[in-house]
């Protein structure tokens, strides 16, 4: 009857001593790329930058990934790795860091006067797998501009990355997706100063 039950419990892969948990590993979007300079934006205007929105299933500290050769539909988290804020928080943060960077235009708090507002939704931000050695990150979102006086929609555009991860864990698409979200970011703040610099034009 012993002898029964041990070799029950080595089929059945327990072990008689409690296993250790592994330490979890917490990442963020790490600092923001430095620039040799400040570009200079030859118009003066006030912009909120509201929170980015995410949709229930990316509203948490959850790094995720999609495995496309299996069930593409489904969506997984790391057992071992989260994110220090939630994707949309995180964004939120770095896109304000971007926006920062260029003199001319002020990043207002909530509740201070406003010339604009920027609204974004962030629609995917996790890891593909094409293969089970191979993955990549998928970046998406819609940004709208407001004109906060006449709550007036000036523009609207849906921006995309993609990325090549350097590994197939957790660490790969930290990694890969911080790289996205410089990209994003920065053409999200191109696209926002042409539009501004159209509607400053108008003005004169």
């Amino acid at each position: 009857m012993i002898k029964f039950v041990i070799v029950f419990l080595l089929l059945a892969g327990c072990t008689l001593t409690p296993k250790q948990n592994l330490p979890m590993a917490i990442y963020d979007l790490g600092l923001q790329q430095s620039t040799e300079h400040h570009s200079s934006i030859p118009f003066n205007t006030s912009i909120l930058v509201a929170d980015v929105t995410a949709p229930i299933w990316l509203d948490n500290q959850a790094i995720q990934y999609r495995l496309t050769y299996h069930d593409p539909a489904r969506s997984y988290a790391y057992a071992n790795s989260r994110w220090a804020a939630s994707p949309a928080k995180l964004l939120t943060r770095r896109i304000k860091d971007y926006l920062v960077t260029h003199q001319g235009i002020t990043s207002s708090h909530d509740g201070l006067k406003a010339d604009y507002a920027l609204l974004t939704e962030l629609e995917e931000f996790t890891q593909v797998f094409d293969h089970p050695d191979n993955s990549r990150v998928i970046i998406r979102l819609r940004a709208s501009l407001i004109e906060r006086n006449t709550r007036m929609l000036l523009a609207q555009e849906k921006f995309s990355s993609i990325q090549e991860a350097p590994s197939a864990d957790a660490a790969g698409a930290v990694a890969a997706l911080i790289s996205a979200s410089d990209t994003i970011s920065n053409e999200l703040i191109k696209w926002l100063i042409d539009n501004l610099a159209e509607k400053n034009s108008v003005k004169k």
